[in-house]
């Protein structure tokens, strides 16, 4: 049976709705110096693991089953039920912003590419009423509504949005760090496992770039296979890396973004069944997701770490992505 499809022509405001957005900076401040890293040798384990490495990459894709649109946007939310929606901007402002509440009511604001190339967002908030807006640029920090839409998501998986890449963490199978991922997971017997040696494998060959956290402009989008081949990176490119190549060997993960003390900064969590230690720092019981942070076991020693990661007490999640 072929389904019909739910088009939703929305109409542009008469009356703009001015907005004054806010702005979400990727502060070069966690790249503050701070005791410089001790790590112990570590080499990939030999052989083959009981565990099934094979990369599976879960491919979004723009339906055209559920769809809001106009002149200016479109949001294609058929997917909904799969943890994303895709959003394109097909009008003419050269400064488009998306914004969007779930259940949770934090208000993610993100970049619109103005070129007319669609990108996914994840739906973090799990299940519940989002509503989504674009606008365009007015002038300075006002922006008009060129397209809403209101949605009831109920999630096929809770794991979901947190399997597939979104624009915070691209990747699909051709790309280079999702092969990286296979040979890391190779010698692995369980998903701990595969999070102990990618974790391991990143602190020791990826390093914090301070000049790029002093210079890193408005609106940056990491790339996983730049930070892969130039072996450098900040913390956001450290953490997509991470979750790209966990999230290619199906183990759900979820790049924060938030304060870790008084700097603005980005980290991952995994969920994992086993129960386990990752250098004695990051621990799974099997049921909730547990911080990690790559950044600072990347540039700081074993005993400042501890000191600071602590319970947890010294970040404060904001986004999730």
């Amino acid at each position: 049976m072929i389904k019909p499809v739910h088009r939703h022509r929305v109409r542009r405001a008469a009356a703009a709705l001015l907005t004054a957005l806010p702005v979400i900076l990727l502060l070069a401040a966690c790249g503050e110096k701070t005791p410089e890293a001790t790590l112990e040798a570590w080499e990939l384990p030999e052989g083959k693991g009981t565990r099934d490495n094979t990369a599976v990459c879960l491919i979004p894709e723009m339906s055209g089953r559920e769809v809001f649109e106009n002149e200016l946007a479109v949001i294609d939310c058929s997917n909904a039920s799969e943890g994303y929606i895709y959003v394109r901007y097909q009008g003419e402002n050269p400064k488009v912003k998306l914004q969007m509440t779930g259940p949770d009511d934090v208000l993610y604001t993100y970049d619109l590419d103005s070129a007319g190339r669609a990108d996914v967002f994840p739906l973090s908030a799990g299940n519940g009423t989002y509503v989504i807006n674009v606008f365009e640029n007015v002038k300075q920090k006002q922006y008009s509504l060129a397209l809403s839409a209101e949605i009831d998501v109920t999630l096929r998986d809770p794991f979901l949005p947190f399997l597939y890449p979104n624009q915070y963490v691209v990747f699909d199978g051709n790309t280079e760090a999702v092969q990286l991922g296979e040979t890391l997971a190779a010698p692995a017997n369980e998903d701990l496992d595969v999070v102990s040696n990618v974790y391991n494998y990143i602190i020791r060959h990826v390093t914090y770039d301070m000049e790029k956290a002093e210079t890193v402009p408005y609106g940056y989008l990491p790339s996983v296979d730049e930070t892969l081949s130039t072996g450098k990176g900040i913390c956001l490119d450290y953490a997509s890396l991470m979750t790209a190549i966990l999230r290619s060997q199906q183990i759900p993960t979820r790049m924060e973004i938030g304060y870790a003390g008084q700097a603005y900064h980005a980290w991952l969590s995994s969920y994992i069944k086993d129960v386990g230690w990752v250098n004695g720092l990051i621990e799974f019981d099997g049921e909730h997701w547990s911080l990690m942070d790559p950044t600072f076991a990347a540039s700081n020693s074993s005993d400042f770490l501890e000191s600071f990661i602590g319970e947890g007490d010294n970040y404060v999640l904001k986004f999730i992505y």
